[in-house]
């Protein structure tokens, strides 16, 4: 069954120049992109995009970093998107990622990891609609 998620090309992706290898590789795995941008977040936006993470030691660098330069959301779609981003992406460690995925060939650290990628189909969709417009992704 055909589902939707998020993914966001993180600063260090960009400052890096690692956009096209990765889209690149999603589509590779099977993901219909139907929607992008690049945006930069203000704190606010950041603030309120991570707020789930609010009250974990790590959320105000996460916000510092996140609106350290530009990003790239994307809505991504191919069946069993979600399991198979987080697959694809690996550990949020890049050390403790797997061969082959994106975090362990393009991550540097915990924190500059590459790639946001949504983890429950409720996340999805309110993270879609933080991005996009239902009109935009019709």
């Amino acid at each position: 069954m055909k589902q939707r998620t998020l993914t966001i090309l993180k600063p260090d992706t960009v400052a890096r120049r690692n956009c096209g290898a990765i889209i690149a590789r999603l589509e590779q795995e099977g993901f219909e992109i139907l929607g992008a941008r690049m945006v930069r977040l203000s704190e606010e936006q950041a603030m309120a995009f991570y707020a789930v993470h609010k009250d974990k030691p790590f959320y105000r660098s996460l916000v510092e970093f996140m609106t350290s330069g530009p990003v790239w959301p994307m809505a991504l779609e191919r069946d069993n998107a979600i399991e198979h981003l987080r697959l694809v992406m690996g550990a949020t460690d890049p050390a403790k990622a797997a061969p082959g995925t994106i975090r362990q060939q393009f991550a540097s650290s915990i924190e500059r990891n590459a790639i946001h990628g949504s983890d429950s189909p409720e996340n999805a969709r309110t993270e879609l609609a933080f991005f996009f417009s239902a009109v935009e992704l019709a």
